[in-house]
């Protein structure tokens, strides 16, 4: 019988890597305006930059130069106007300013300019000085606030950011074909790259739990194409949108300095591993406590959630698939799902449960003889991963969606009957299994079966007012403008037309 002792933990701000908070002593969802203000005059900064994201998923910057006091609080306290029909294709250009407003919470020292700047991201207001409707990030606002008002809980998730490096390949050390997984250098060769990302994207406000090599990795034409992937941890969905956001703008931009390219595109080429964007959810009570475990096993709360995945799985892909080369990556036997089911560390299901730590074994002490065997609360690392976005999604609608799908099972009488249905414990595209997977919906297979799902379930995501109906006539205008219905079927196999599209939207998202 172990002998178990709880510990806990103070934060001690000294040691964040965002300098802010270091310097400030507080947590950065504590930071005002004077806080600001207060840094950069300790510090001598004279350039803010305050960034936003667009209609086509990027991150977009307006740079000040605030040479007085005076100047820096009325652009931290007013913001400045934009033209949104530049930045996004449902607003009119007869009647386009917007205002965007710093969010002081995601203030850090921008690690690329040769100036000192704090950067912040933005939120977007309309000509009444109201939170726009149809903003992304507003759009996530009110999902987390109408899941929290259906529920009386909390809506968190964090994502698993897949990307590929590409530069001129090296002939010691080459790496296994497809066999990159968690591979060490010299056979993988860009690590260091991403810890160095890792490194810039904790000094942005970004909470990591790990990066690692993932199996794509080739070579093709003479350059090296490497898979690696930066994992997150569960924070409130806001958040975990806004650090995945910089996480893609710091990768980028590392890339560029270091001569390599980059692409988060979810199709490379034929036969290699396609890079996927497997978001993560936990639900939580108002003090923070994980609703996801009871009794030692998945809760009616988490399969009442999945049950709303299943329902709404289609639809969902209109946020997290928004390219024709995403149903690419959608095909059997490529570690993507094809059809609406959930299991247990299964990877040929859409939402899996993976390992969740409720073994009761203390694997530390096991494993560490010397070491007193430490109880931990380790419910609060259970997460239920859906498997089908990629990185050509909008992160803030693919979120808001996952929000909504969450609160309409919840709410869902049949619910649970619903997650046994769609439950699975096989691979579900073994031979042996085929009767089992004709009995299983299946994904949409280009940009326009998409759009028809979500023109089908789009009062579930306008309820409430959650996503505004232009947001939503937008997403399925954009969706239906590929003509990609039969495109997965013409294209097939082949590697020159594959290797077109993928170049057309190589830098999506």
């Amino acid at each position: 019988m172990y002998n178990y002792t709880i510990v806990m933990y103070m934060q001690d701000y000294s040691t964040n890597a965002n300098r802010l908070v270091a310097y400030l002593q507080k947590p950065a969802s504590a930071f005002t305006k004077a806080d600001i203000m207060l840094y950069m005059r300790e510090h001598g900064i004279r350039m803010v930059n305050f960034m936003y994201p667009a209609g086509d998923g990027r991150l977009k910057t307006l740079n000040f130069c605030a040479a007085d006091e005076e100047y820096l609080d009325t652009v931290l306290s007013c913001g400045e106007r934009v033209d949104g029909s530049s930045l996004f294709s449902f607003i009119e250009a007869g009647s386009s300013d917007l205002y965007v407003l710093p969010r002081f919470r995601t203030a850090f020292l921008d690690p690329f300019a040769e100036i000192p700047t704090i950067t912040m991201l933005c939120s977007y207001f309309n000509k009444d000085g109201q939170p726009l409707e149809s903003a992304p990030e507003q759009t996530l606002r009110k999902a987390c606030r109408s899941f929290t008002e259906a529920t009386g809980l909390r809506f968190q998730a964090m994502g698993e950011l897949e990307y590929y490096v590409i530069a001129p390949s090296e002939e010691m050390f080459p790496a296994t074909d497809q066999k990159g997984y968690h591979e060490s250098a010299p056979y993988a060769k860009f690590n260091e790259f991403r810890t160095q990302c890792m490194a810039y994207i904790t000094q942005a406000g970004g909470q990591i739990k790990y990066g690692h090599s993932e199996v794509g990795n080739f070579t093709l034409d003479g350059m090296v194409y490497e898979q690696n992937e930066i994992e997150f941890l569960p924070v409130d969905a806001e958040e975990a949108a806004d650090q995945l956001m910089l996480a893609k703008w710091i990768i980028r931009n590392l890339g560029h300095q270091a001569g390599f390219d980059i692409t988060f595109a979810p199709k490379i080429t034929t036969g290699k591993a396609g890079s996927g964007l497997h978001i993560h959810m936990r639900i939580v009570d108002g003090e923070g406590r994980s609703q996801m475990v009871a009794d030692g096993a998945l809760s009616e709360v988490a399969r009442r959630a999945i049950a709303g995945m299943m329902e709404l799985a289609p639809a969902l892909t209109a946020f997290g698939n928004t390219n024709p080369t995403a149903y690419f990556r959608l095909v059997p036997h490529q570690e993507a799902p094809t059809n609406v089911c959930w299991g247990d560390r299964n990877r040929s299901v859409l939402v899996r449960v993976p390992l969740g730590w409720a073994t009761g074994s203390n694997m530390c002490a096991l494993a560490n003889p010397l070491e007193e065997a430490v109880a931990y609360d380790t419910t609060q690392k259970q997460t239920v991963e859906i498997r089908s976005a990629d990185g050509s999604a909008d992160v803030y609608q693919l979120l808001a969606g996952l929000a909504v799908a969450c609160r309409h099972g919840l709410m869902l009488d049949n619910g649970l009957d619903i997650a046994e249905r769609t439950y699975v414990n096989v691979n579900i595209h073994s031979e042996e299994h085929r009767a089992r997977l004709a009995t299983l919906a299946q994904l949409p297979d280009s940009c326009a079966a998409s759009a028809d799902c979500l023109a089908q379930q789009r009062a579930i995501f306008e309820e409430g007012g959650v996503f505004s109906r232009s947001m939503i006539d937008g997403i399925i205008t954009r969706l239906r403008s590929y003509n990609d219905r039969t495109l997965r079927q013409e294209i097939g196999n082949d590697a020159e037309k594959v290797k077109a599209l993928v170049e057309q939207y190589f830098h999506c998202g």
